[in-house]
């Protein structure tokens, strides 16, 4: 059963209950109250004529009446004072009845006191009142006086009165049922609300919110429903990117590594198939070294740079950009041998603070696409400006549509040579990110069929 429908029902039975109980307990304070006035009434009656004809009887000189003229005098009294609703009893003897009431027990002692008793009796349908008490006179006679009242109607005032609230007390309570439906449906609207956007979010619809306003308990748990909400979105977010910078994290491994893994093949080559004398062993021997030492920094750095681990890794120092452009010349010579191509590098003695592995991964990159969109015989420029460095080369260049595009993760502006090259598409990504470290950021330059220069541009604030 649904929470509207059970709440409507309890708080319809308990509002029936309630509303039933406290109308029986008016009609019944009601009833009694009547009766009780009633029976005041009557007493105030009973004790008059008592009183009355205490004097009438005790004035009167009886003793030398007949019985007739004695029956006669005191239906006279009776009819005087009280008409058909007493009877006059002497000792236990029924002096004058005038009612359609038989007292069974004359002499009972209940009516033999000076304050009135009351009795009721149910006679077939009627309700009888009976009250009785002693006749003050000075006579040593006993006389006793007793009332005798219909008071049925009373009853039957209250039940036509308890008829009446059961006809209003049902249509009352057929609008009110029809009323607590639909108003408890319309207060639990918003909780309806609440379970739909709670079905398109466990759908996988995550930017779904309640859209309930209310300023009651209702709508606080709706705002922190919502709240919630947008903090699954978050994590769910989080997750994603996670599980997108994992992807990215093989990919610039796979990208970085070739470079140095270039360079180690190629002194490794040499060794193995080249007589060449000691000296250049040695060298040879610590130039593998080096990059192998490089390979290990760089995987520590990358894994730092997409979020994987802390950034405790990234030491920033004072780097003269002189001894940076000649190492990274000496990465790339057996790329540009193979390539019957050229780097020529610029600096002026600038000195600025990066991260040197970094650093140097984001030109062996710029140099690496270089490289790739260039011919046997060109010519690479890498140079130093006032808060700039450029990377210029005379390659292929870029569709002036795609510049926007290519520092996306996995976009490649000439897929087939990318995908023949082993490229897939994180180069310039990965170096748009090492300049955000750096406080730059990346400015491509380029025209189809006459080159490219991409220039990195550091933050005044930022340099040494």
């Amino acid at each position: 059963m649904k929470l509207w429908k059970k709440l409507s029902l309890v708080t319809t039975a308990t509002l029936f209950l309630a509303t039933g109980l406290s109308g029986a307990a008016v009609i019944g304070q009601t009833l009694r109250y009547n009766v009780e006035k009633t029976t005041e009434s009557y007493e105030q009656q009973l004790q008059a004529a008592a009183y009355a004809l205490g004097r009438e009887i005790g004035e009167s000189e009886l003793l030398g009446y007949s019985e007739a003229t004695r029956s006669s005098f005191f239906n006279y009294l009776i009819k005087k004072y009280g008409a058909s609703r007493y009877i006059l009893v002497k000792e236990e003897e029924v002096l004058c009845n005038l009612t359609d009431f038989e007292l069974v027990h004359p002499g009972d002692e209940r009516w033999g006191h000076a304050e009135p008793a009351v009795d009721t009796r149910e006679v077939g349908e009627r309700r009888i009142l009976i009250m009785g008490k002693k006749i003050p006179m000075d006579s040593p006679a006993d006389y006793r006086l007793v009332l005798v009242a219909d008071i049925s109607g009373v009853y039957e005032d209250m039940e036509k009165q308890a008829a009446l609230f059961l006809e209003i007390y049902l249509a009352a309570a057929g609008i009110s049922v029809l009323v607590i439906f639909l108003l408890t449906r319309r207060l639990l609207s918003p909780l309806r609300e609440l379970k739909r956007a709670a079905s398109d979010i466990s759908e996988g619809v995550l930017n779904r919110r309640a859209g309930v306003k209310s300023r009651d308990e209702v709508g606080e748990m709706a705002a922190s429903f919502n709240r919630m909400a947008e903090r699954i979105e978050e994590q769910v977010t989080q997750l994603e990117q996670v599980s997108l910078q994992r992807k990215q994290l093989l990919g610039s491994l796979t990208h970085e590594l070739k470079t140095p893994m270039t360079s180690i093949i190629g002194y490794s080559d040499t060794l193995l198939h080249v007589k060449v004398d000691q000296e250049r062993r040695d060298k040879a021997l610590i130039h593998i070294h080096e990059e192998c030492r490089r390979l290990e920094r760089l995987s520590g750095k990358l894994m730092s740079l997409i979020g994987l681990y802390d950034n405790d890794s990234i030491h920033m120092e004072e780097v003269d950009i002189g001894v940076l452009f000649a190492n990274v010349a000496r990465m790339e010579q057996y790329q540009l041998r193979e390539k019957g191509m050229r780097l020529e590098t610029r600096a002026g003695g600038q000195v600025y603070k990066l991260d040197k592995d970094l650093f140097e991964s984001l030109l062996l990159n710029l140099i690496d696409n270089a490289i790739k969109a260039g011919k046997e015989g060109d010519r690479i420029l890498l140079e130093a400006r006032e808060g700039e460095i450029r990377v210029s080369d005379q390659g292929k260049g870029i569709p002036e549509e795609e510049i926007s595009r290519v520092t996306e993760a996995f976009y490649m502006v000439d897929k087939s040579r990318s995908k023949k090259e082993g490229g897939i598409g994180l180069g310039l990504a990965l170096c748009s990110q090492i300049a955000a470290l750096h406080h730059a950021r990346l400015h491509i330059e380029s025209k189809a069929g006459q080159g490219t220069r991409v220039s990195v541009l550091f933050e005044q604030q930022f340099l040494c």
